[in-house]
């Protein structure tokens, strides 16, 4: 079992930036692939990034070269961190882990608002 927790979520303007953590708890985290996705308002949640055990990455094509994901494992935690935020950047975006090594079990977290607004 694995417990994911986000923070960071909140109220900021277009054009500005906010960083997303996870913390995670309950399994060994380094054995685990870690994830964000985003929902918005009346749409279907997506995947916004992924890392995986070995530290490798994958973006979404409308977030690529504004959103960087990373890890530290000593801190049992995933980061997003979101720059030149858009409104349309506008979602709860959750936390998820997959694993543990091949295994595909998910796991999520509760989510965390940003909204992008002036």
């Amino acid at each position: 079992q694995v417990q994911l927790v986000e923070s960071g979520g909140g109220l900021v303007q277009p054009g500005g930036s906010l960083r997303l953590s996870c913390a995670a708890s309950g399994s060994i985290f380094s054995l685990y692939a870690m994830a964000w996705y985003r929902q918005a308002p009346e749409k279907e949640r997506e995947l916004v990034a992924g890392i995986t055990i070995g530290g490798s990455t994958n973006y979404a094509d409308s977030v690529k070269g504004r959103f960087t994901i990373s890890r530290d494992n000593a801190k049992n935690t995933v980061y997003l961190q979101i720059d030149s935020l858009k409104p349309e950047d506008t979602a709860v975006y959750y936390c998820n882990a997959k694993g543990p090594l091949m295994a595909t079990i998910d796991y999520w977290g509760q989510g965390t608002q940003v909204t992008v607004s002036s």
